[in-house]
């Protein structure tokens, strides 16, 4: 009798370890349906990089050969356009040319394409020039 009353017990723990396994298997196919999405995700957005990086818009004559900070929220950029470069200075809400030269044979920005002397030379006669030619957007002194 003792054989009959412990086969109730095994019918109900090997029962328990079916359901755990179907359990642990429900997990193993959510995760790795969670790791397939990812990596969709991830080959998808791969793809977009790879096929708009080597895309110059169409069309369109300007390509920006280089940027730097200059300020929390201003930059000095030089952009190709047309066979010449403009050095602008760029602000929120406001862009203005500092400087327009011829670009050179290559590609890259070349220190003997710019003018001579030191960086504030060069940034103090690029202003003057912007306000010979914009007169009116220089601000006035404040009299004291």
């Amino acid at each position: 009798m003792s054989s009959l009353a412990a086969t109730p017990q095994i019918a109900a723990s090997s029962a328990a370890e079916g359901e755990a396994l179907l359990g642990l298997a429900a997990l193993g196919k959510t995760g790795l349906a969670l790791l397939l999405v990812i990596g969709l995700i991830l080959l998808c957005s791969w793809l977009l990089r790879r096929l708009n990086a080597g895309q110059n818009l169409a069309g369109q004559p300007l390509k920006v050969l280089g940027s730097t900070a200059v300020g929390q929220r201003e930059r000095v950029v030089i952009v190709e356009v047309a066979g010449t470069w403009l050095v602008l200075g760029v602000a929120p809400g406001q862009i203005s040319k500092l400087h327009e030269l011829p670009a050179p044979a290559s590609a890259a920005p070349a220190a003997s394409a710019l003018p001579d002397g030191t960086f504030a030379e060069r940034l103090a006669m690029a202003f003057r020039h912007n306000l010979r030619r914009n007169p009116a957007t220089a601000s006035q002194p404040n009299e004291a």
